[in-house]
């Protein structure tokens, strides 16, 4: 948890107050024998490759060129660390290699999928995992496979709707996917609606990412 006199001054915006701290890329994890050792809080981002992930990290830390963004499947190929700090570290963001489709070769895929797998499977100080999902999408077999990994190791974690700027019935698709999820152990039972390119929701993220710290 935050020490006290961190959160000191935060006001009625946790959120806000959060992302308005030092920002920076820390650093690339490409194996297991490189993850950092302590107990600063972290979250991760999670989802298909081309998801949309480095573009939501991009738009709650109101940092546009934070996260490379890419519209090749798998450029993310590392578990790459972000930190939020004032006088010390607050939090840990991890923005994780996408799954599924990737324009990478079998054996990086299977190593990043298997650091992914680890990491999910031990990381002791893991508050929550952002699982995005394309609202274009719906869940496919691949996000169940992820959901299953994390319900037998009691990961907590929440679905994220992407690119809803570009689907008709936002709430019907939230209702489709509560549904489906409704079964599940680890999972938090709320579903955030996004848009990085116009904006929506923004807010509701920065706000469930406090919550986690606070």
């Amino acid at each position: 948890m935050m020490k006290t006199q961190k959160i000191k001054g935060i006001g009625d915006n946790p959120g806000e107050w959060l992302f308005n701290q030092k920002i920076n890329f820390e650093l690339g994890v490409t194996s297991v024998e490189k993850l950092p050792e302590n107990e600063i809080p972290e979250i991760a981002f999670f989802g298909r490759s081309n998801v949309g992930k480095s573009s939501l990290l991009n738009a709650i830390t109101k940092k546009s060129k934070l996260a490379y963004t890419s519209k090749n499947p798998g450029r993310t190929q590392e578990l790459n660390y972000f930190s939020i700090s004032n006088d010390e570290t607050i939090l840990n963001i991890v923005d994780m290699p996408g799954y599924g489709f990737a324009k990478a070769s079998k054996d990086k895929i299977r190593k990043w999928n298997n650091l992914s797998k680890f990491y999910l499977k031990n990381r002791k100080n893991l508050r929550r995992v952002f699982l995005l999902v394309d609202s274009r999408r719906n869940i496919k077999p691949v996000d169940e496979e992820i959901m299953n990994v994390m319900d037998e190791f009691a990961v907590s974690y929440q679905i994220v709707l992407t690119k809803i700027d570009k689907t008709k019935d936002v709430d019907n698709q939230i209702k489709i996917v509560l549904n489906k999820v409704k079964k599940r152990r680890a999972i938090y039972p709320s579903v955030i609606a996004t848009s990085s390119k116009v904006k929506l929701g923004i807010e509701d993220v920065k706000s469930q990412i406090a919550s986690l710290i606070e």
